[in-house]
């Protein structure tokens, strides 16, 4: 096994951790079958990380950071507010139907924890990671577009993460594309409204 750095190794172990969950599901990942999958000892898992929960800290952490990466890679320069935000929500559209597995993953992860004794604060921590990242997005579009919210950035975020959340389940339980599409248009259309005033 080649020698690399903690943080490198953690990022491994974290990606295989995902890749696991997203494909046995949460309750039957344990630690040795992702330590298989990164192709790396119990040694240098107990290295990286305390505890189970760790891992999982850092599996929604990293699902969502790619999220946020991932949607503001694609926003272009010259695009008005209402493409800005209706390009955001269809860059993170087709990663969900792209990777279905990983978004039902987020939901398995919120019901394990809050299932888990001492694992609530994972669930809560999830949520709020969603509403900062949605603030996130939501400033660095005002931001690029010159625009000052009418509505408080931390209500529009929380609207956002609401509504994301809820279309991505229901797209997981129906899967009916049309649908989502016209949802998505209406959600870019709603989150202008509040933007503008």
């Amino acid at each position: 096994m080649a020698r690399m750095p903690s943080a490198e190794r953690r990022r491994q172990l974290v990606e295989a951790a995902v890749l696991v969950m997203a494909r046995d599901g949460v309750a039957r990942t344990t630690t040795r079958s992702i330590c298989a999958e990164a192709g790396v000892s119990l040694s240098v898992f107990h290295y990286c990380f305390d505890s189970k929960q760790a891992l999982l800290e850092a599996a929604i952490g990293s699902i969502t950071g790619n999220y946020v990466a991932r949607v503001m890679s694609a926003v272009e320069p010259r695009a008005t507010l209402r493409e800005t935000v209706r390009g955001a929500l269809g860059t993170y559209w087709d990663h969900v139907k792209a990777h279905p597995a990983e978004h039902m993953l987020t939901y398995e992860l919120t019901q394990y924890a809050l299932r888990e004794e001492g694992f609530e604060h994972l669930a809560r921590a999830q949520y709020e990671q969603y509403v900062a990242s949605a603030a996130v997005l939501v400033e660095q579009v005002c931001v690029l577009r010159e625009v000052t919210p009418k509505v408080p950035v931390e209500l529009l975020a929380r609207v956002l993460a609401a509504t994301i959340d809820g279309l991505t389940l229901q797209y997981l339980v129906l899967g009916d594309e049309r649908a989502a599409a016209d949802l998505l248009d209406m959600t870019a259309d709603h989150l202008v409204a509040l933007i503008e005033g």
